[in-house]
């Protein structure tokens, strides 16, 4: 392990939950979601964000043979106006076909022009300027021009692809004054539209792919497609017209292995030869192992979700704050994760460098019990149910937090799911529950966009109901914040109206891992756990 990632005394947790509707299916489906048992209690100290056994320079890149990556979740869609464009969703499957318009250092914090040559804002960053790369294709031979950029994002916002809403309340109009250059004049100052531009809208889907109701997975990306099974395999093949060169590897094999430990041994024994994770004693074990990766702790990764609907339990803000104050993420974190755990009410812990001091709401039973008995006085009866999958860490999780809610006077009853997808309607489509784990997984890029997307009112993918006045002010005021310094000085305000207003219940973070064998070099990180592999090889 590099020195430059070791740090003391926090610990991480090994919650696997959802981002937003596919990601909370492929995170539910991992019954190891929260598989901390077995190490030691402080055995997730010494990780933060960055990188982990680097490698050294390798010299020149081989030639040929095909890589295997393994993502956390089965590709579905090949169409990225109707996927979330994550890391544990399709994001570096999709990135593969499409590559995008910005990619996102991690290591320096920064954004950098990838199918575009450069993107500038005017000085109040109201107007952005996009040029575009000379001489980049689409696989069917088209060109890359200004037209087809907007004509692909207009088509990702009229599909209503998941960041159409916020693209559609930010960007007024595109302008092409000519065929590599594209205007975007935003409503507002919005330094996010980078974030957008390395993501879903940023993908640029050739002219020619749709056609009708017939989608055909034409990109500007290192590789085309070759093979296609939903849910079971992707194979791409290499371009050698790609406009940074044609790969190093001939073929792109891409899978998802069910489980962590299974993809972890596979990484062991050669069977892929890259992987994204995001279970806690796998990652511990392959960094001791020395294998190279990058660790990201995306804020908000273990959470609850309370229904605020008028007639459920979570309407009553003095409800809410009961559950946050009865339930010690501390004794959470020892029940379900041995103590392996990051908990925490914070919404930005330490190892995010949008963290503040603002406190969070902190644990009082005896607070939480004033506050459900004059919720009682006034009518509620204290019973609450507890929506959950049918499988180990779920369920600890679950009797853990029935048994602390219930120590303080409320009456939880859990009912149990079979699968993720039933979770996914229940909360996501129908709002028919109470209380249940979740995630918005916060990316240290641009942690707006999912805030925005949450706790707006009238959100997108807000499926709790929030609304507060306050917090819509808040939410509109760090959209238009610019620098970083502003940034954080509108978190911290969030920070608070979260602790006054309790629009989740926040149990702590959960690290992910983009991990390769020793034998593979050239990996590229962007945003949210993406990766690329243009310039990849194996020895």
């Amino acid at each position: 392990m590099t020195r430059s990632s070791l740090r003391r005394p926090r610990r991480l947790t090994a919650a696997t939950l959802a981002i937003t509707a596919s990601m909370l299916l492929a995170s539910c489906a991992n019954s190891e979601s929260n598989g901390g048992a077995g190490e030691s209690a402080d055995s997730g100290s010494a990780l933060e964000i960055g990188m982990v056994n680097e490698q050294t320079e390798p010299g020149t890149p081989n030639k040929g043979g095909t890589l295997t990556f393994s993502g956390f979740s089965s590709v579905t869609t090949l169409d990225p106006a109707k996927s979330q464009v994550a890391g544990a969703v399709g994001g570096s499957e999709l990135g593969a076909i499409y590559d995008s318009l910005m990619r996102y250092d991690p290591i320096e914090k920064t954004f950098v022009p990838q199918l575009a040559q450069s993107l500038e804002p005017s000085s109040d960053s109201k107007t952005w300027t996009l040029t575009l790369r000379d001489g980049v294709k689409f696989s069917d031979g088209t060109t890359l021009d200004s037209k087809a950029v907007v004509d692909s994002i207009n088509r990702y916002v009229n599909n209503k692809g998941p960041q159409s809403s916020l693209w559609a309340a930010k960007v007024a109009s595109m302008d092409t004054p000519d065929a590599t250059t594209v205007i975007f004049n935003l409503v507002d100052p919005w330094t996010g539209i980078q974030s957008l531009l390395s993501t879903g809208p940023g993908m640029i889907v050739a002219p020619t792919a749709q056609q009708g109701d017939q989608f055909t997975p034409i990109g500007a990306g290192a590789f085309t497609l070759e093979k296609f099974t939903p849910n079971e395999e992707l194979l791409l093949a290499a371009r050698p017209d790609y406009h940074g060169g044609a790969p190093n590897i001939d073929k792109l094999k891409l899978i998802s292995i069910v489980g962590a430990q299974p993809t972890a041994e596979a990484l062991k024994t050669g069977g892929i030869d890259a992987a994204y994770m995001r279970t806690l004693t796998p990652i511990l074990d392959l960094i001791e192992s020395g294998y190279p990766g990058f660790i990201d702790i995306p804020s908000l990764g273990y959470i609850a979700n309370v229904n605020m609907a008028e007639g459920r339990p979570g309407s009553d803000l003095r409800v809410r704050q009961a559950m946050a104050l009865a339930i010690d993420p501390e004794t959470l974190n020892t029940r379900v994760n041995n103590g392996n755990g990051l908990p925490g009410q914070e919404i930005f812990q330490d190892t995010s460098r949008w963290h503040n001091d603002v406190a969070p709401t902190g644990v009082d039973p005896a607070k939480a019990k004033e506050l459900l008995d004059q919720a009682k006085a006034d009518g509620y009866d204290g019973k609450v149910t507890f929506l959950s999958i049918q499988e180990p860490s779920s369920q600890a999780t679950a009797l853990a937090v029935q048994a602390m809610l219930n120590a303080v006077g409320f009456d939880v009853q859990i009912e149990y799911v079979t699968s993720a997808s039933d979770v996914t309607k229940r909360v996501l489509v129908d709002h028919d529950y109470d209380m249940g784990t979740g995630a918005l997984s916060l990316s240290e890029a641009d942690p707006f966009e999912r805030l925005y997307a949450n706790l707006k009112t009238g959100g997108r993918n807000n499926s709790t109901g929030y609304s507060d006045p306050q917090m819509d002010v808040l939410l509109d005021q760090l959209g238009v914040a610019t620098t970083d310094e502003d940034k954080k000085t509108v978190l911290a305000e969030i920070q608070q109206r979260a602790t006054d207003t309790v629009p989740w219940q926040i149990w702590g973070n959960v690290p992910t891992l983009d991990v390769w064998n020793k034998n593979v070099h050239g990996l590229q990180q962007s945003i949210d756990g993406i990766m690329f592999f243009d310039e990849a090889w194996k020895e």
